[in-house]
């Protein structure tokens, strides 16, 4: 069943009353950056399978974790990675993980935006902050081998230090930290689907107690089929 709880979600908040979509909107100007779309970028994206990613998912011959086959399966049914992330339960975080595996192992094709991958691999832990900022191109090799030098001299956050440099504005470091963080978390749009844990516990002495009647119990089973068994051989003799 395609699920796509963020598009349910947002027309549910488009019914209601202007003054109230003013709030909202007023409340989320102030905390977002509009001028930094970079998680937008990423949530949006919806991956495309190749036909090995279709093949994989039909037949599921490598016998992959379950989740590489839920996100393939969701990629399959046209699904953003804001859904797929509602849809598993999983994190931003682990879905960029198991995204860029895809891409790797030619499940996915890989995305026109090049953004998209530099995201994705500073969210997962494959880029490290200044190896982010190389990758989507803010600054180069150099430049980062320079804040490396700083970083170690004056014993500094290597973030201060590629600011410090110029190389980058503390608005770029606190938006890609930030999103990085938030990207850890696990959110739950409809808390109608998610499966209930039973809180009921067994009391540990009856289950042992039940095991030793099921224990005595096959005991003299055995015993009476040994008993009869040797009647058998008994007659037999005779």
């Amino acid at each position: 069943m395609k699920r796509e709880f963020l598009k349910q979600f947002l027309n549910k908040i488009s019914t209601f009353p202007i003054w109230l979509k003013e709030i909202i909107y007023n409340r989320l100007s102030q905390e977002i950056n509009t001028e930094d779309n970079l998680s937008y970028i990423f949530a949006t994206y919806k991956p495309v399978l190749t036909y090995k990613g279709k093949c994989e998912n039909d037949f599921k011959k490598s016998g992959f974790d379950t989740n590489i086959y839920n996100i393939l399966n969701s990629a399959d049914k046209n699904l953003s990675i804001s859904d797929i992330t509602l849809n598993t339960y999983l994190s931003m975080e682990e879905v960029a993980g198991y995204v860029l595996f895809c891409i790797d192992e030619g499940f996915f094709e890989i995305p026109d935006n090049s953004q998209i991958l530099s995201i994705a691999g500073f969210l997962s832990g494959k880029f490290r902050t200044g190896e982010y900022f190389v990758e989507n191109g803010t600054i180069s090799e150099t430049q980062l081998n320079n804040a490396i030098e700083t970083h170690k001299k004056e014993n500094k956050k290597f973030g201060q230090a590629l600011i410090k440099l110029g190389f980058i504005t503390q608005n770029q470091l606190d938006t890609i930290l930030s999103i990085k963080d938030e990207a850890k978390k696990r959110f739950i749009l409809d808390y109608n689907d998610v499966p209930k844990i039973n809180q009921e516990y067994a009391d540990p002495n009856v289950q042992y107690e039940e095991q030793i009647e099921n224990l005595k119990l096959e005991n003299k089973k055995l015993k009476t089929k040994l008993e009869q068994l040797l009647t058998m051989v008994k007659n037999h003799d005779e």
